[in-house]
C-alpha cells in the first residue's frame, strides 16, 4: 500500500502538527481523510480556506478539488484510514500536570473504530510510557492484538512554525514502534512522506527524545536568561558577551535571551518529564530551576519598564505602554503561551494603559486578555510614554520606532544600540 500509494491516511487534528503532515501526505500520493472536532476548521478547509500561515490556502484548495484530502468531524469514519496520525493537543493542568485528556478522547474514538491491519501513530508529545500505558490497553481491549492485528506507535512531531528551511517532509522524523512489525509498518508508511526516517527501540525512547529536544533548548534558555538578569546587575551589555562568546569555534552553542517562553512546546514539554520523574520518586532539578527562571522573564522586563518610567520621572500607573508583537515568537500568528500575555496582564496589574501592535495578530483574546493591534505611526509611537519590543516580527518598521518612540525597551536586541534606551 506504501508502494502505489493505495493506503488511506488519516490525520485526527487539524492544527499545527496535523494539517502540514495531512499536505506532504497528498505530496506523497496519499489520499488523506483530515478529522478535527471544530466544525469551523473543517468548514473552512473544505472550502479552499487555511487557518494556517504555513499552509498556503491554495494547497488545500488544489487536495480538496482532486479529492485527495477529505476534511470531516465524521469520528465514526475513522476506521477507513489504513494509517492514522493522532496530532492533538497535549497541554498542562493549572498544576502544571500533564493534560492527556484530548489524548485519550482520541484515544476512545480510535477503539471504537479500530479494525485488523490499520496502523496508529500517536504524534502528539507526552511523557514517556503514554503509547503504552493508555492507548494500547484500550486498543487491546477490542481483542485485537498489537504487532499482527493492528500497529501502534509513536512518533514526535517536529514542527517549526515561520521556518522557512525546515519542514515537515525535510525534518528527520524518529520513529518507535510497540513491536518490531509495528515500527516496520510506521518506516514504510512514512516512507514516501518524510525525507528522512530516524527508527528507534521502543515508544518510550520516541517520546523521551522530543522531550530532551525541548528540554535542552528550555534549559540554555534559563541559562542565558539568568545571564541577562546578572548583566543587568553588573551593568554590562549582555549581548556583547554573548556575541563574543559565539566566536568561539568549539565548546559553546549561542543562545539569546528573552521576554520568557512561548509557544506549545518549550514552556510545556519539559514539565511532563518532571511529572513522570517525580512517579518515580525523582526531582529533575534543572528542569525545574531552567523553568523558574524562565517563568519569571516577563516580571524582569516589567520592572525594566518601570525602572525607565521612573528614571523620567513617570509613574507606571496611567502611563501608557504599547506592546510591540504579541505572537510567541516572529514571523507567526501564534499566541500559545505568548510571554506577551504575562507581561500585559503584569503591566495592567500595575495600572498601566497597555496597548499592542502586531501585523500577525489582528485581535488579541486568549486568557482574559482582549485587544485589538493598533496600526503601527508616528502618532502611535509618540502617544506611548513606553514601547516594548515583545516579538521581533521581520515586517515591523523600527526605523520608524526608533525615531518616534520616547522610550524604548527593547527584549529581543532589534534596534541599533544607539537608539535602544534599555
Amino acid at each position: 500500500m506504501a508502494r502505489d500509494r493505495s493506503a488511506v491516511f488519516g490525520i485526527l487534528g487539524l492544527g499545527y502538527v496535523g494539517l502540514p503532515l495531512a499536505m506532504e501526505c497528498i505530496r506523497a500520493g496519499y489520499r488523506v481523510l483530515g478529522f478535527d472536532v471544530k466544525r469551523d476548521v473543517v468548514e473552512g478547509l473544505a472550502a479552499g480556506r487555511s487557518h494556517l500561515h504555513d499552509v498556503p490556502a491554495a494547497d488545500v484548495a488544489r487536495a480538496v478539488r482532486a479529492g485527495r484530502f477529505e476534511p470531516t468531524t465524521d469520528l465514526a469514519r475513522l476506521a477507513e484510514p489504513d494509517a492514522l496520525s493522532i496530532c492533538v493537543p497535549t497541554p498542562l493542568s493549572k498544576t502544571k500536570d500533564p493534560d492527556v485528556s484530548y489524548v485519550l478522547a482520541a484515544t476512545e474514538s480510535v477503539k471504537r473504530t479500530l479494525r485488523r491491519g490499520q496502523l496508529v501513530v500517536l504524534e502528539s508529545t507526552t511523557y514517556p510510557g503514554t503509547t503504552r500505558e493508555l492507548l494500547l490497553p484500550s486498543f487491546q481491549s477490542t481483542g485485537l492484538r498489537v504487532g499482527e492485528d493492528f500497529f501502534l506507535a509513536f512518533s514526535p512531531e517536529r514542527v517549526d512554525p515561520g521556518n522557512p528551511s525546515w519542514n515537515t517532509r525535510n525534518t528527520p522524523k524518529v520513529v518507535g514502534g510497540i513491536t518490531p512489525a509495528c515500527l516496520e509498518v510506521t518506516l514504510a508508511l512514512y516512507a514516501p512522506v518524510i525525507e528522512r526516517l530516524v527508527p528507534v527501540s521502543s515508544t518510550e525512547a520516541a517520546e523521551l527524545v522530543k522531550i530532551l529536544e525541548n528540554t535542552f533548548r528550555s534549559v540554555n534558555i534559563g541559562l542565558v536568561n539568568e545571564m541577562a538578569i546578572v548583566c543587568d546587575k553588573l551593568g554590562v551589555d549582555v549581548w556583547e558577551v554573548i556575541e563574543a562568546a559565539a566566536t568561539k569555534p568549539f565548546g559553546f552553542m549561542k543562545f539569546t535571551p528573552g521576554p520568557g517562553l512561548g509557544g506549545h512546546c518549550i514552556p510545556i514539554d519539559p514539565h511532563y518529564l518532571a511529572w513522570k520523574m517525580r512517579s518515580l520518586n525523582y526531582k529533575t532539578r534543572f528542569i525545574e530551576i531552567a523553568g523558574e527562571v524562565n517563568a519569571e522573564m516577563p516580571e524582569f522586563w516589567v520592572g525594566k519598564v518601570m525602572d525607565e518610567l521612573n528614571e523620567r520621572a513617570q509613574a507606571i500607573r496611567g502611563s501608557r505602554v504599547l506592546i510591540l508583537g504579541v505572537a510567541y515568537k516572529k514571523d507567526i500568528e501564534d499566541v500559545r503561551e505568548s510571554p506577551a500575555l504575562d507581561i500585559i496582564r503584569l503591566l495592567e496589574r500595575r495600572g498601566a494603559v497597555v496597548s499592542y501592535h502586531d501585523p500577525r495578530v489582528p485581535r488579541l483574546r486568549e486568557d482574559g486578555v482582549e485587544l485589538a493591534s493598533q496600526p503601527l505611526t508616528a502618532a502611535t509611537l509618540e502617544a506611548a510614554h513606553c514601547v516594548v519590543i515583545v516579538t521581533d516580527h521581520s515586517d515591523v518598521d523600527y526605523a520608524l520606532v526608533a525615531r518616534h518612540a520616547p522610550l524604548v525597551v527593547d527584549t529581543r536586541h532589534v534596534l541599533p544600540p544607539r537608539e535602544r534606551r534599555s
